[in-house]
């Protein structure tokens, strides 16, 4: 059993950066492949980024490939979201996860993580 926390999320102007946090609970986090995806009001939840158990795969949304960066500490059990050139449509709450086995492309599917954070706002003001 994993609990996610998020952390991290609050109102930045358009440009700006944040930095979101994953922070989980119980043992072999670094069994785990954590994903980070997003909601706005209205829309489905998205895929962002997600980064395998070891953190030597990485995986982006196009929306976000090359301002979003994510990373994992696995010492201190946390993911971590680093967010720059924020932009207005970027506004979401943001939910991290986590699922044991993620083959191929798998990782870009909510039906694929086990566990899930409440979330954290994330509000770019334009």
């Amino acid at each position: 059993q994993v609990q996610l926390v998020e952390s991290g999320g609050g109102l930045v102007q358009a440009g700006g950066s944040l930095r979101l946090s994953c922070a989980a609970s119980g043992r072999r986090f670094n069994n785990y492949h954590v994903g980070w995806f997003r909601q706005a009001p209205g829309t489905d939840r998205e895929f962002v980024a997600s980064i395998s158990g070891s953190g030597a795969a990485t995986y982006y949304a196009d929306s976000v490939k090359g301002r979003f960066t994510i990373s994992r500490d696995n010492a201190k059990n946390t993911v971590y979201l680093q967010m720059d050139s924020l932009k207005f449509e970027d506004t979401a709450v943001y939910y991290c996860a986590g699922g044991s086995f993620m083959p191929g492309t798998w990782y870009r599917l909510r039906s694929r993580y086990d566990y899930w954070g409440q979330g954290t706002q994330v509000t770019v003001s334009s």
